[in-house]
């Protein structure tokens, strides 16, 4: 029986492998599902701060650092210093502006593809995580694991 943690990750790796094969089949090999979330903030919002960017897209400062500097390096985005120096703000290129309506039609096919799917299962996916994500704020995974390392 496969644990929760090997589950999850399939599920991810099926879905984010087939999200990317729509990629390279548009010409854009380099570009990876992950970066989606922060093109389109992005685009929305216009430059931001890695801080802000992740505070925004609902990830730690740490993944939005990563996922930055590897759309910096397939040149989807560029990077200039903050008004602190510390600071870095990320700019979304010519290159990724371009390819925004692809971004976007991929975005709403995913949507309507995940609502379909959710159709066939006990209950819906996207429920679920957000529910498991609130608990695990409340009551941080750590705690559960070692209160119940306590109990045996």
């Amino acid at each position: 029986m496969a644990s929760l943690g090997t589950l999850l990750r399939h599920v991810h790796e099926i879905m984010d492998g087939a999200i990317a094969q729509i990629y390279t089949d548009l010409g854009m090999p380099d570009y990876r599902p992950r970066f989606s979330p922060a093109v389109r903030t992005l685009a929305a919002e216009g430059p931001l701060a890695i801080r802000d960017l992740a505070a925004a897209i609902g990830v730690t400062h740490s993944a939005a650092s990563q996922t930055v500097h590897q759309m910096s390096k397939a040149g989807f985005v560029t990077l200039e210093r903050g008004t602190d120096g510390r600071q870095r703000v990320v700019h979304l290129t010519e290159r990724t502006r371009a390819a925004l309506p692809a971004i976007e039609a991929e975005w709403a096919a995913t949507t309507r593809a995940v609502a379909e799917l959710e159709k066939e299962l006990p209950a819906p996916l996207t429920a679920v995580l957000e529910a498991t994500v609130e608990a695990l704020r409340r009551r941080p995974f750590h705690d559960r694991v070692t209160a119940a390392q306590d109990r045996d």
